[in-house]
């Protein structure tokens, strides 16, 4: 009656031992470390990359704890931050231009573990420590550069039409656009209509105002927010940070957290570099690129270098003909020879200036430049075979299929919308982390224990079993975390604790339905059987009510709400597994080979008054 087939009682034990597995990664700790990746796939780090890397340290008699290669990124461990703060300067020096070093920590847990992805949780801003930026979007700059993007286009269609004009001005929400006479404003006015359908255009005298739509208005303000989170996801990601936050707070900030972060000097650096993309031609003059190359760069010129490892000097004009902005999208293909090559797709506005630029410069080269934290690299430079229509563009030539990917992402990955400012910054240092956790764990700690005194004092074995059975539920629930590389923040520890609470909530169910059934004189083994039915259909129903209101908290909350919401989901799906299935393994294996049971250590079974006056 009380006895699980062979099968459930292999799968508790197995379902235990990877519980122990993938939780112990967390009792190992971090280790600091110096992190050293690429964001460019004709980058490959290697075996090569940590021959020099570790040479370098040798040279510099800098110790190391080991390093290995995972996703294309080397990771040196050491013993202390110290040698960790030298060893990155070190490191830079080493491999040059194209590497990001990063500072990080790495979890100390044998390499083993890692191989079967046995990993810690990662732990939020509250727990390990980090930088939190509050940023302030500009957003008048970003309406700004919406108005003058806007005048430039009315500038090259009137040019079209070879209709002279005014200085443009803007006036608050709207552009005016002054003409010699009211014939040319007529002949230019069907024409801009069309090109301007979401603005409004009004007549007065000889002036054309062109004005923006609040909506429209507030939609370049979205658009700059969101267009900005992107770039700093982008961006963030070269710090090698473990699940980073960065999400909107109002209609004009951002929040940025980088649980982990030391660097904080250069973590700003990063997120607040404002990288643009331009195309310039290109002179291919000998006496002009000499006279660059011994230091006399012609007047409307800047000598660059190409991007790579073996960067080539290329002698660009200063006038900027096209900007990243007017790029939609850039993947990498193949050209009709089978070589490797981009293809960008260009706005309206780019695909017209592109037309033009192209038609006039056949034979010649122009250059993709990337501007970056003040520094100007090109990207490529191909030959204009032909004029190019339809706003697609192939750029083919000696590149690599890497190259081509790499040449695809800088030209996608696209600049900030407006500038930011950073309103806020707060450092929490490891030790206030280090102080989190163990209050966390501490609280857990005692509720567990005091909670573990009372089953036992209460319900005695069944009371021990039932402790088992919590403690298995906080190893599923921590197993769970680390194997999904959930961030565990400090209202999660709160949602841990509550979880206890909860899941013994199930086997106090359980232990008052076999003392029911035992004081109506039912025989210890069918009050067993019968106990764990009855109690399984209110133990569903209680969960599922709490069940629901974590799902609510975790689709509709945000940053710590959705942290405790995503331990309480699973904490609750955990505990009904323990609490029944474990606590029942662990009931069958010490009573149902009993055949003739007559007691069970349950505490004192409390008989109702009229059966012991009948007794008696």
């Amino acid at each position: 009656m009380n006895r699980y087939p062979l099968w459930k009682y292999l799968l508790v034990v197995f379902t235990i031992i990877l519980g122990i597995i993938y939780t112990l990664p967390n009792l190992f700790g971090e280790t600091p470390a110096v992190q050293v990746s690429t964001n460019r796939q004709s980058i490959i780090i290697n075996d090569q990359t940590q021959a020099r890397v570790a040479e370098a340290l040798q040279k510099a008699n800098i110790p190391t704890d080991g390093m290995f290669i995972v996703d294309n990124s080397l990771k040196i461990r050491f013993k202390d931050t110290e040698t960790q703060l030298k060893a990155r300067d070190v490191v830079e020096n080493a491999l040059g231009e194209g590497y990001i070093t990063a500072l990080n920590l790495l979890a100390d847990s044998p390499t083993w573990m890692a191989k079967i992805n046995a990993n810690p949780m990662f732990l939020g801003l509250d727990l390990r420590g980090g930088v939190h930026f509050t940023m302030q979007v500009d957003m008048e700059a970003a309406i700004q550069k919406t108005f003058e993007r806007y005048s430039g286009d009315i500038r090259r269609e009137l040019r079209r039409q070879k209709i002279r004009s005014g200085t443009i001005r803007r006036t608050q929400n709207s552009l005016t656009v002054p003409f010699r006479d009211a014939a040319d404003l007529e002949k230019a006015l069907p024409r801009l209509r069309e090109f301007f359908p979401e603005a409004t255009l009004t007549e007065q005298g000889n002036n054309l105002v062109v004005t923006l739509s609040q909506q429209l208005l507030d939609q370049v303000r979205s658009d700059a927010l969101k267009q900005n989170i992107t770039t700093l996801h982008n961006r963030v990601n070269e710090l090698g940070v473990a699940e980073p936050v960065i999400q909107q707070s109002g209609a004009e900030r951002i929040v940025v957290q980088l649980p982990g972060v030391q660097d904080t000097a250069k973590a700003k650096d990063i997120i607040g570099r404002t990288a643009t993309l331009e195309v310039r031609m290109v002179s291919d003059d000998v006496s002009q690129i000499q006279a660059a190359l011994a230091g006399n760069v012609p007047d409307g010129y800047d000598l660059l270098y190409t991007a790579g490892e073996m960067p080539q000097p290329t002698l660009v004009s200063k006038q900027v003909e096209l900007t990243g902005d007017n790029i939609n999208d850039a993947q990498p293909g193949f050209d009709e020879q089978g070589a490797p090559a981009v293809n960008i797709n260009l706005d309206g506005t780019g695909g017209s200036i592109f037309a033009d630029l192209t038609a006039q410069n056949v034979g010649k080269r122009m250059a993709m430049v990337l501007i970056d934290q003040g520094k100007a690299e090109v990207v490529t430079a191909p030959v204009i075979r032909s004029a190019i229509t339809g706003g697609r563009v192939m750029i083919s030539g000696s590149m690599s299929t890497a190259e081509a990917n790499d040449t695809s992402l800088l030209l996608r990955a696209g600049s900030l919308a407006a500038p930011m400012e950073i309103v806020e910054e707060r450092t929490i240092g490891p030790s206030l982390g280090k102080e989190n956790i163990e209050k966390g764990f501490n609280s857990t700690l005692w509720g567990f224990a005091i909670v573990a005194l009372f089953m036992v004092f209460y319900y005695r074995l069944m009371g021990v079993f039932s402790t088992i059975a919590l403690s298995t539920n906080i190893l599923f629930l921590l197993a769970i975390l680390s194997a999904l590389q959930a961030t565990l923040t400090l209202p999660g520890i709160a949602a841990l604790a509550l979880t206890l609470g909860m899941a013994i909530d199930s086997n106090v169910l359980i232990n008052e339905r076999i003392r029911e059934e035992l004081s109506d004189g039912v025989p210890p083994q069918q009050a067993i059987s019968v106990g764990y039915q009855h109690a399984w259909a209110t133990i569903v129903d209680s969960n599922i009510t709490s069940l629901i209101a974590g799902i609510a908290l975790l689709i509709f909350g945000s940053g710590p709400v959705r942290g405790f919401a995503v331990v309480h989901c699973l904490g609750i799906l955990t505990s009904m597994y323990s609490s029944v299935v474990v606590s029942r393994a662990l009931v069958n294996l010490w009573y149902g080979r009993r055949r003739k049971l007559k007691h069970i250590s349950i505490g004192t079974v409390w008989k109702p008054a009229n059966k012991a006056a009948g007794q008696e």
